[in-house]
């Protein structure tokens, strides 16, 4: 591990009734979040690879961090995404070098299968900043039921030298979806789309 991990949290989510109805099986959504050291505080880099080498050490972790607080394996999760907030020490490149070239590869690897991309959101903020961290289906994009988000704030992160990197898992779409659209059973899988 590259980087220097001051806090790790686990939100799970579940909805039971939804419009006085019974959800069943409950809408269940994970989220694991770390808050870390971000080595480029305070100053200018055009080298950021300590921060893509340090996502790519986190996101198998966080994804299994997920799985296990839903208590499934990566062939049960439906629907994926991550997010990242930079303290205000950092600079918003800081949070692209998390999300975009190297976290993906874990996560799917650690779910066994990702055709699609996975969505993402980032920002700068400070302590208690709050940010949707966006999901979609995670083998099609196209799977209406499954767009989705949930919010992640952690009271005391991120500090100004800090990065928050989240990475959130599903194993249900939202509860009671009926705006049609593709099906997660009509999901082929193969280009990330259909």
């Amino acid at each position: 591990m590259t980087g220097a991990i001051r806090k790790l949290v686990t939100i799970v989510d579940e909805v039971r009734r939804e419009m006085g109805r019974d959800v069943d099986p409950p809408s269940r959504r994970a989220v694991a979040i770390a808050v870390v050291e971000n080595p480029f505080a305070g100053r200018y880099a055009e080298d950021l690879s300590p921060l893509v080498a340090l996502s790519e050490d986190l996101g198998g972790m966080l994804t299994g961090r997920c799985l296990e607080a839903l208590g499934i394996d990566g062939s049960r999760a439906e629907s994926y995404g991550k997010a990242a907030i930079v303290g205000e020490a950092g600079e918003l490149e800081h949070a692209a070098a998390m999300l975009h070239p190297k976290l993906g590869t874990p996560i799917r690897s650690t779910l066994g299968k990702g055709a699609a991309l996975i969505p993402s959101a980032k920002k700068m903020g400070g302590l208690g900043t709050a940010i949707d961290v966006p999901l979609g289906h995670k083998d099609a994009a196209y799977v209406r039921s499954h767009f989705d988000a949930i919010e992640v704030r952690v009271p005391d992160a991120p500090r100004a030298n800090e990065i928050l990197l989240a990475v959130a898992v599903t194993d249900s779409g939202r509860p009671l979806p009926r705006v049609g659209g593709l099906t997660k059973d009509q999901v082929k899988g193969e280009d990330g789309l259909r």
